[in-house]
């Protein structure tokens, strides 16, 4: 059982920054895929940004304005996220994704950081 607590959201205005840190309670080096997903109101939840091994992967719309990293010394997963719009807001989550075999493995939530874009 992995788990995950989010730190990090809040409230801020158009164009402002804000960085989300995700701290596992296990080593995350045997944790295939950590990532990032969001949920606004009334819509589905979506992976923002995920890494796996050493690749990173963005979904188009945070290209260029969200950088997701991670500390194996510290098990934690942060997402930077630079020139904010309203339409970032949401709930987001932390994920981790932990092979249980070839192709099974196991996934675990955080319980979510509400982020908050607006003047």
């Amino acid at each position: 059982q992995v788990r995950l607590v989010e730190s990090g959201g809040g409230l801020v205005q158009p164009g402002g920054s804000l960085r989300l840190s995700c701290a596992a309670s296990e080593s995350i080096r045997g944790i295939y895929r950590m990532g990032w997903y969001r949920q606004a109101p009334g819509k589905q939840r979506e992976l923002v940004a995920s890494i796996t091994g050493g690749a990173m992967d963005y979904v188009d719309s945070v290209k260029g304005r969200f950088t997701i990293s991670k500390d194996d010394s510290l098990n934690t997963v942060d997402l930077q996220m630079n020139s904010l719009k309203p339409e970032d807001t949401a709930v987001y989550y932390c994920h981790a994704l932990k092979l249980t075999g070839l192709t099974r493995g196991n996934n675990y939530w955080g319980q979510g950081t509400q982020v908050t874009v607006s003047s």
